[in-house]
């Protein structure tokens, strides 16, 4: 697991790694003992000396302008996403590992999870399950609050076994993990999280190591249920309110007509009525102020 005191360098090095010369116009010349770019040849890029360059990875200098870099981010090839994320590095976080509030889902979403017929949950700033209608649980039993989803997802195989196309998943997962985070990573929540998977799962490790973001993910799943079959749905993720929170709410929904479509419907009617989930805290998870 990345040390999180030079999350800056970490993040450079990462994509450094991962380009090219011959992506950014340089010419492949002699023996290449790194993968991807050299030092210099970033610094050269993007307008700036090696030694500067070099200060940047190496954590003594934490404060680069802002046009210095949008111009790494351009010869990386970040999106609006990794670039907003690289810019948020250089903010200043505290040094004291500390407990974030306790994320409380807001009545008005309760009463329309309840109200929507689609499976449906809320999810807090580490993807822990604050809230979820029926029919999500009976889409997985670990949509549940309580539940952590990067846990289920890594760790436990009855949820891995959901997901035929388990690579992509986990890698959209902890890459929307990371943007939810941000630079903010001293609070003792994430410690604890962050640790538990790194020693727990490689691939966990392995996507952490690759410093990829992602904003809020909306794209097609195909989920094998154990029930009904394999079922592909569609996933909106939208915030939740005007809040400091960074509560998201998660819905699947199919396209009409589709098979898809009529296998939701079958599983919807073996659910049974259920109470929408405890809330937020009284999870065991819960975070205290």
């Amino acid at each position: 697991m990345a040390s999180g005191k030079n999350m800056l360098g970490d993040y450079l090095r990462a994509h450094r790694a991962r380009v090219r010369p011959d992506q950014v116009g340089l010419p492949v010349t002699g023996n290449r003992r790194v993968p991807g770019l050299r030092r210099a040849e970033v610094a050269l890029v993007a307008g700036i000396s090696p030694d500067y360059y070099l200060r940047l990875e190496q954590g003594r200098d934490r404060h680069p302008s802002p046009q210095v870099l949008e111009a790494l981010a351009r010869v990386f090839g970040l999106d609006p996403t990794g670039t907003a994320y690289l810019l948020s590095l250089t903010e200043q976080a505290p040094a004291r590992a500390r407990r974030r509030p306790r994320e409380t889902v807001p009545e008005g979403i309760r009463k329309l999870l309840v109200a929507l017929h689609l499976p449906a949950f809320v999810e807090g700033r580490y993807l822990d399950v604050l809230a979820a209608n029926p029919l999500a649980t009976a889409l997985s039993p670990r949509l549940t609050p309580g539940e952590n989803r990067l846990r289920a997802v890594f760790l436990d195989p009855d949820e891995q076994a959901l997901f035929p196309d388990w690579d992509d998943t986990t890698a959209r997962l902890v890459a929307g993990f990371r943007r939810s985070v941000g630079a903010d990573t001293n609070d003792t929540r994430f410690v604890e999280l962050v640790g538990e998977l790194s020693l727990a799962s490689e691939r966990f490790r392995t996507l952490w190591a690759q410093h990829d973001v992602q904003a809020q993910q909306n794209w097609p799943v195909t989920i094998d249920h154990p029930l009904v079959g394999p079922l592909t749905l569609n996933r909106a993720k939208l915030i939740v309110g005007d809040t400091a929170q960074t509560l998201a709410l998660a819905v699947y929904h199919p396209d009409p007509g589709t098979d898809s479509a009529d296998k939701l419907a079958l599983l919807a009617s073996c659910t049974a009525s259920a109470p929408v989930g405890v809330p937020a805290g009284e999870s065991p998870h819960r975070q205290e102020a």
